[in-house]
């Protein structure tokens, strides 16, 4: 029987449906059958950086929490230990590396091992903790699908839905009122979310950051359909989705405040239709789903997804792959090195996803 131990645990980046599942069943396995005790770390690899954000997390603590969306523990994407933000006595800000006190502050507690669930931004750090001397283990999750060590993270599915949903109810109004929808959909430099939802919902073009747009294509369907009898026509396209020669839509540049993270993506959908209010007649309306995609309950896929992860993730523990994460390869579980958690994955424009949806008639604007 291996020996129990003392793991912390934090959740870092967007939150995203299925985090809780993820602690529960870590928690419950962990507790059941190695009698280990788990340390909550909150807001990320803040709650190892900044004093008071530490608590027990015992098994009482993951009731009722399966359904619920969001994270019990807290999150950030703005708490690079290696990059850490601090205010300068003139005002200004500078960053600094804190490692070492991670480090430090993991040994205060006391802690064999830390359980680290996230993205690549969470699992990269962890990465790199390890590289300094620190047991890590990751479980990875994204809604945009798109690291590289795994073929599905847990958030995915979930969302998937919630934007087939939303296209779905847009199909009404668009057809009441003979009017073009544009729905704007997460997903960063990655198009999974807005293919497959697109294709589920039913949309009649759909713009993804793998494949550069041109408007005339997309007016070439608007004009085919409305020969056609259909009036209404729906475009699902990606935050990162841009027109031949054109640059990202960015909602937001990133502060000048060092480790506040990425530049935040938003308007493509705007951008796609001023581009189309010079060629057509017909109202268009944009609909950004923005953080309605990250919330809520999460659907069972997910739920069982995370819950698989958090139950693999002691395996390692118990095998000693430390510097290591869970990852569903060909519907199995597996291990691979937290190294390959980057944000690499992306939709092949070749791929048969593609192919299929084009020979069904659906606009890429290509």
């Amino acid at each position: 029987m291996p020996q129990p131990l003392r793991l912390g645990v934090l959740t870092g980046g967007g939150d995203c449906p299925g985090l809780n599942a993820l602690i529960r069943g870590l928690v419950k396995r962990g507790v059941h059958e190695f009698g280990h005790t788990f340390v909550g770390i909150e807001n990320g690899y803040m709650g190892l950086v900044e004093p008071d954000l530490t608590r027990p997390l015992t098994e009482e603590d993951t009731r009722g929490i399966l359904p619920k969306g969001g994270t019990i523990l807290g999150t950030s994407n703005k708490a690079n230990p290696f990059e850490y933000a601090f205010k300068k006595e003139d005002g200004t800000w500078g960053v600094k590396d804190v490692s070492d006190e991670v480090l430090r502050r993991a040994e205060e507690l006391k802690l064999d091992g830390l359980v680290a669930i996230g993205g690549d931004g969470t699992l990269t750090i962890g990465h790199q903790l390890s590289e300094k001397g620190l047991r890590v283990v990751g479980c990875p999750k994204t809604i945009d699908n798109d690291l590289s060590g795994t073929d599905q993270t847990f958030g995915f599915d979930t969302a998937r839905g919630i934007c087939t949903e939303a296209i779905d109810r847009l199909h009404s109004t668009a057809e009441a009122h003979d009017r073009v929808m544009v729905v704007e959909i997460m997903g960063r430099h990655a198009g999974f979310l807005t293919l497959d939802s697109g294709i589920a919902g039913g949309a009649d073009v759909i713009l993804i950051p793998e494949i550069p747009y041109r408007i005339e294509p997309i007016v070439e369907k608007i004009r085919r359909r409305g020969r056609r009898k259909r009036s209404f026509s729906i475009i699902a396209i990606a935050e990162g989705a841009y027109p031949v020669g054109g640059t990202l839509a960015v909602a937001e540049q990133a502060e000048d405040i060092p480790g506040r993270g990425v530049v935040r993506l938003g308007g493509a959908g705007k951008v796609c239709a001023d581009l189309l209010a010079r060629h057509i007649e017909a109202e268009i309306r944009v609909t950004v789903l923005g953080h309605l995609q990250r919330g809520g309950t999460p659907s069972a896929a997910d739920r069982v997804l995370a819950t698989l992860y958090g139950c693999k993730v002691l395996d390692l523990v118990r095998d000693g792959e430390w510097d290591h994460m869970v990852a569903l390869r060909q519907g199995k579980i597996v291990t691979v090195p937290l190294s390959e958690s980057r944000k690499e994955r992306r939709v092949n424009p070749n791929g048969e996803e593609v192919r299929f949806a084009k020979s069904m008639g659906i606009s890429f604007g290509d």
